[in-house]
């Protein structure tokens, strides 16, 4: 592993304290939103109000979340990544204890969106300290460990949220994430700054924030953007329907639940240290377009027998989240690769595009659907399907740099 510059070592924190740091902040969405999946339904019952209300809080958190980043990646751009840290880490500290102590649906509504916005504080600056910190040939290896570490939150959250339910009611999940952002809030204090003060974007706020444009812009990084976005609308409905997929459609328990929410997380964390073992054997483009097929027969084979048995359904989907996380690491290496400066407004867009993929596929799974199992089958194959096409196209266009192949240069194979 390639140490962070010199300008860049942690006194306190170090380099392995930064990348845990990196990790955790990374973490924000699964574990302000996976940990509790379980309590969901009950939820409906206690504020007595629909299923389409409660998942209100989930679908509005990523809204904002999404929205939030927008504002904060282009602020650490021109403040740097400590004090956007820090402010939005208070901020979600906060609202975690305004959730906690909600009595009516409204007021949980209402500080779910402050929550994601002070979460989106923390997460949008985390890609952008990867880009300060390590350059082009150490950054992706380091992507894929942050990626596997932070993916283990799907695993863990839903088991230790139903684990919670089991002696307390669900607003001690909420309980629990002030308790996460107080202990993020804790290794913020002691990061010092990543970003140099002469990369720094001049002029005014709204100057800074008018850079996204100049950002989106960029071809090359536009058009990744969109591409490695799409896989998130299929695996974020999955999120969304999935307690009710196999709490009330199979009748299991939400300890049993958990279960086979885990075995999808597992998938979810190998699939980076897969890219980074079978990137020693094939080239990346290859890797990719694979990935996208494997995609859409997962969504057939879900459409065709997730429905009979709850097993089934956790291993016909199991190639299709194994496959989506495993271009994670070459898709977030190759955008941030297409731009030299305004990190921060790069990571933000590419937050923002992902989560708000994601919003639009747990909006269209919360539907009135006969047969929500079928309608994610098909989200999955439409999506890899669409996602390879765009892939063959935009690959190897001009406008898009490259990263180079992982090689060892004097027996000329890759690493």
């Amino acid at each position: 592993m390639s140490a962070p510059s010199p300008a860049n070592r942690q006194k306190y924190l170090g380099e392995k304290g930064l990348i845990a740091l990196i990790t955790f902040l990374s973490a924000f969405v699964p574990l302000s939103t996976d940990l509790y999946l379980p309590a969901l339904p009950g939820m409906a019952l206690y504020f007595n109000v629909s299923t389409d209300l409660v998942n209100s809080t989930l679908i509005l958190f990523f809204v904002f979340f999404a929205a939030g980043t927008l504002f904060w990646g282009p602020l650490s751009d021109k403040y740097g990544r400590r004090p956007v840290l820090l402010i939005g880490l208070s901020l979600y500290t906060a609202a975690s204890l305004g959730c906690a102590a909600s009595s009516e649906i409204d007021q949980l509504i209402a500080f779910r969106i402050l929550q994601a916005i002070g979460g989106s504080g923390a997460f949008s600056v985390a890609t952008a300290m990867v880009k300060d910190v390590y350059d082009t040939r150490s950054r992706e290896p380091i992507l894929a460990m942050v990626q596997s570490m932070v993916l283990i939150s799907p695993v863990a959250a839903p088991v230790l949220g139903a684990l919670l339910l089991k002696f307390m009611s669900w607003r001690g999940v909420f309980w629990t994430l002030a308790l996460i952002g107080l202990l993020a809030l804790a290794g913020g204090a002691a990061l010092q700054e990543t970003m140099e003060k002469e990369n720094r974007s001049s002029g005014s706020m709204l100057r800074a924030i008018s850079r996204l444009y100049k950002v989106s812009r960029n071809p090359g990084f536009s058009s990744l953007l969109a591409l490695f976005s799409l896989p998130s609308l299929s695996s974020m409905a999955f999120i969304a329907a999935s307690s009710y997929i196999y709490i009330n459609g199979f009748g299991l328990s939400p300890q049993v639940y958990s279960y086979y929410f885990a075995v999808n997380a597992i998938g979810m964390i190998s699939g980076p240290m897969l890219y980074m073992r079978i990137s020693r054997r094939y080239r990346r483009r290859t890797i990719i377009i694979t990935s996208f097929a494997a995609v859409s027969v997962s969504g057939l084979l879900v459409s065709s027998f997730g429905g009979l048995r709850p097993w089934m359904l956790a291993a016909a989907l199991l190639p299709a989240t194994i496959s989506a996380s495993c271009v994670r690491t070459p898709g977030t290496n190759l955008m941030l690769e297409q731009q030299r400066g305004d990190a921060g407004s790069a990571a933000a867009l590419m937050s923002c595009f992902g989560i708000l993929m994601g919003s639009v596929g747990m909006t269209i799974i919360s539907l009135n659907w006969g047969n929500t199992i079928l309608v994610l089958g098909a989200m999955n194959l439409l999506i890899g399907l669409t996602c390879g096409a765009l892939w063959l196209h935009i690959s190897k266009k001009p406008y898009v740099t490259q990263v180079p192949e992982r090689y060892i240069a004097a027996e000329g194979r890759r690493i």
